[in-house]
């Protein structure tokens, strides 16, 4: 079975504007590295070998700068694609590499500001790109702000829905930046349409393979930590974590 990695790093960064006039949010520090380490760690931790970089114009050569000792140290492959269009949302990532699947049995859909640490969740994400099954998978995390996030609804622990920033969730569960996804993925891309921001929701795309059946859902439990850093708030928590973990244990998260 042929899996594979996708990274969106592409975006605006609006809300860590100013610093996001100039410079990719990808590439702004998280304590000792830059952002994008992380999600590209996790891809490799969990024994991705071939992974696509989604981004902005111009931002390919910064990218495969910082990430030459990386490419060399874990022999892996790392391609590029433009996203032209840098407010046309997330699931664009998924028309812009489409080639990219196709070629693939999984993919591993990650987004590039988002972290996660846990000692067998790499070993969790393997465990699901092997799985012999035409499902794709969301990745859930309980959180105390779900109407900051895509909200994962369940009836007797069933996935039944996904509502995008609801005003009264019904539920605590956020969906992650992680996705695993069967290449069928592709064949609803076209019931998929621009959202009242005129983005390309990733929650429409999931909604979409959960009514033909095509989706379920792992809780990343207590066990792993998870943090969305588009915002500074999120940054500095995470950045202090970090440093408190090296600090403590001696050991490097994400030592690439």
């Amino acid at each position: 079975m042929k899996f594979r990695g996708i990274i969106m790093a592409g975006g605006r960064g609006i809300r860590l504007a100013p610093l996001t006039k100039i410079i990719n949010k990808h590439l702004l520090p998280i304590y000792n590295k830059p952002m994008i380490y992380y999600s590209l760690s996790t891809l490799i931790y969990a024994g991705v070998k071939e992974v696509l970089i989604i981004c902005n114009a111009g931002d390919e050569l910064l990218f495969s700068q910082i990430l030459k000792k990386i490419i060399k140290k874990y022999k892996i492959k790392i391609y590029y694609q433009i996203q032209q269009n840098t407010g046309g949302g997330i699931a664009e990532g998924l028309i812009i590499s489409q080639d990219f699947i196709r070629q693939s049995d999984k993919i591993v859909f990650i987004l590039g500001d988002n972290f996660f640490y846990g000692r067998l969740f790499p070993q969790l994400i393997n465990s699901y790109l092997i799985k012999k099954t035409n499902k794709s998978y969301i990745f859930v995390s309980q959180v105390n702000n779900p109407k900051e996030y895509g909200v994962a609804y369940f009836k007797q622990k069933k996935l039944i829905k996904i509502v995008e920033k609801p005003n009264n969730p019904k539920s605590n569960f956020a969906v992650t930046g992680l996705y695993i996804y069967n290449k069928n993925v592709l064949k609803v891309m076209d019931q998929v349409k621009p959202s009242h921001r005129n983005e390309l929701e990733i929650t429409s795309v999931n909604n979409a393979l959960l009514n033909n059946n095509h989706l379920n859902y792992v809780n990343i439990g207590r066990g792993t930590t998870w943090f969305d850093l588009g915002s500074y708030e999120n940054i500095y928590q995470c950045a202090e974590f970090i440093q408190i973990l090296e600090k403590r244990q001696g050991l490097k998260i994400c030592d690439l």
